[in-house]
């Protein structure tokens, strides 16, 4: 992992040697798998249930990590009450993983969540549940029980957040917008990959976004790509890291995967993940999109 910008990577190895930090009571380690099961059935890979690594706690991403009354991310006194609940404080050392239709779909959310709202030490196990469990590391059913601890979050901190405002400067200004979709979400083929719910009336891009499809950054085991190599991508995407650069996708999740390569791993200083995304934008009155593979 040392090509990276940072070390908030960490391989399964690495998660296997800190297992019994995992499964104590004490809160200096948690371990969080995220998925979301309404819309990760035809997903390969094994739910919470069936197995999941020692002393992982589960967070559904609809119901944990969303209010689903305002359509938004949690605020902060609930996300507060979401980790404290299950036994993390802002000092845990708290490493997110998951499974989806893409590795740590839903993961890497909560992990821009958490990071939204300011928790330092926050990791991501690279290839997520499948990796691990193609590569036989440990299962259990059990599930850990922690005692709640309090949470205390530092955040927001809305640098690495964009509203619709930041996506209609970033049209104005011609500034670099990363479209994580799929390239027939891109061009308008479809709106959404196919049994999502949360879908927008149009179908289309951003005008001025560049199509960076998630698996393009990721190896075949679902590991992300080196550092030369996502640069590379990303360089012919027109992304260096040298101008303020926006994520999105259908509602920021496979988005905050990009913004993880981009911002944590590539070091790129000044990414947003526009969370809102294609469900916001496609669904308004009067917002500009474009169609076709934007060549």
């Amino acid at each position: 992992m040392s090509d990276y910008d940072t070390d908030v990577l960490v391989d399964a190895d690495w998660v296997e040697d800190h297992l019994e930090e995992f499964q104590s009571d004490d809160p200096d380690y948690r371990l969080l798998e995220v998925n979301n099961p309404t819309v990760t059935t035809d997903s390969e890979y094994t739910s919470y249930e069936e197995g999941h690594a020692p002393g992982a706690i589960f967070f559904d991403w609809e119901e944990d990590f969303t209010n689903q009354q305002t359509r938004d991310i949690l605020s902060k006194d609930a996300f507060e009450e979401t980790m404290g609940e299950a036994g993390i404080t802002e000092d845990s050392t708290i490493v997110f993983y998951g499974g989806g239709r893409v590795p740590n779909w839903f993961a890497l959310f909560a992990y821009w969540q958490a990071k939204y709202y300011g928790h330092e030490d926050a990791k991501v196990l690279d290839g997520g549940k499948g990796y691990w469990v193609d590569n036989d590391y440990p299962l259990t059913d059990e599930v850990p029980e922690f005692d709640a601890q309090e949470y205390d979050a530092r955040g927001p901190f809305e640098s690495i957040r964009a509203y619709r405002d930041d996506v209609d400067t970033a049209i104005e200004q011609g500034l670099p917008m990363v479209d994580v979709r799929s390239p027939e979400e891109f061009s308008g083929e479809v709106i959404a990959p196919e049994g999502l719910n949360e879908t927008a009336q149009r179908a289309g891009h951003i005008p001025g976004a560049s199509n960076v499809p998630i698996a393009t950054i990721l190896n075949e085991d679902g590991t992300f790509k080196s550092s030369d190599e996502l640069r590379e991508i990303y360089a012919e995407a027109g992304v260096d890291g040298e101008e303020s650069t926006i994520a999105y996708c259908r509602v920021g999740e496979r988005s905050s995967i990009e913004w993880f390569a981009l911002r944590e791993l590539l070091g790129f200083e000044d990414v947003s993940n526009y969370d809102g995304s294609w469900t916001e934008w496609g669904s308004m009155i009067r917002t500009p999109i474009e169609t076709g593979d934007g060549q």
